[in-house]
């Protein structure tokens, strides 16, 4: 693994890379691990020839201060875990991402994916998003991105903004399916925050999710959300919301036919840390 910290070194390495036609995969994350990442890493070297792991915590989609403050930063542990994984890691520093001649006033026109469910409670959050990887993708020039599922309004949203921006018309786009721990809780970043009786709680939201997929029927969706909104307040758990929605659009579904592709997608909170999850219903 070879280690940059500015874009002008990794830029030189992968042009020189390119020349050989060689396909370059990317793994962009803000850090603190997991085996989720590890799955994306592996499943990149499948299928790529360089795998480049960036970790850049980028504050410009944080739209609560105290949360980039909280965001685990354990950097030298990171880099022991990807040392025998990856090709190359990135670690740019905010001047380099954002250097003084790039706009962050830059808007994406993301469409209504931006505004609803994450988009709804973060706002800002999905323009923050968009804004560094259009940087990283500028810098990386990746033939491939890969993304954990567990993000799904994420994954929506790197979908458009490649979309968007003719240089990245090229980028395959893989989704890899969530890793979960062995009672089924979505790994995460955020999980290192966590107590252990609060990793405990934290895993009844995919029972959650598992019970809603079980138990929809054609009909009326919003007892079943109303439902499970009480069942998760029983375990000490605080929902920001839990939505039945279309799989392409994220619309939400107050009525299903059986037919309709539907995810289930939950925010919530377990001894104050803010978790995500979805499963897809059918």
């Amino acid at each position: 693994m070879i280690l940059f910290k500015t874009v002008k070194d990794l830029t030189s390495y992968l042009v020189d890379q390119n020349q050989n036609n060689k396909s370059v995969g990317f793994v962009p994350t803000m850090g603190a691990l997991h085996n989720g990442h590890i799955k994306l890493i592996k499943k990149c070297k499948e299928n790529t020839d360089i795998v480049v792991v960036s970790i850049f915590v980028n504050p410009t989609q944080f739209n609560n201060k105290e949360d980039l403050i909280k965001y685990p930063k354990p950097i030298d542990k990171d880099i022991q875990l990807v040392h025998n994984l990856c090709d190359v890691l990135f670690l740019p520093s905010y001047e380099e991402i954002y250097p003084a001649n790039w706009d962050i006033r830059k808007k994406y026109d993301l469409g209504t994916i931006e505004t609803i469910l994450e988009g709804s409670f973060r706002p800002g959050h999905f323009q923050g998003v968009a804004m560094v990887l259009d940087r990283l993708f500028n810098i990386v020039q990746p033939h491939q991105v890969f993304f954990g599922q567990k993000d799904y309004q994420q994954c929506m949203v790197v979908h458009k903004l490649i979309s968007l921006i003719n240089d990245f018309k090229t980028i395959h786009f893989n989704i890899v399916a969530t890793e979960r721990a062995a009672s089924g809780l979505a790994l995460s970043s955020r999980n290192i925050r966590l107590s252990t009786d609060g990793l405990q709680t934290a895993s009844y939201i995919y029972q959650a999710l598992l019970s809603i997929k079980n138990n929809i029927q054609p009909g009326d969706t919003c007892h079943l959300i109303d439902k499970t909104i009480h069942q998760l307040k029983d375990k000490n758990i605080e929902v920001e919301y839990i939505s039945i929605a279309d799989s392409e659009t994220l619309a939400p579904i107050t009525s299903w036919d059986g037919k309709q592709r539907a995810v289930t997608l939950i925010a919530a909170y377990v001894e104050g840390v803010r978790l995500i999850d979805n499963l897809v219903l059918n």
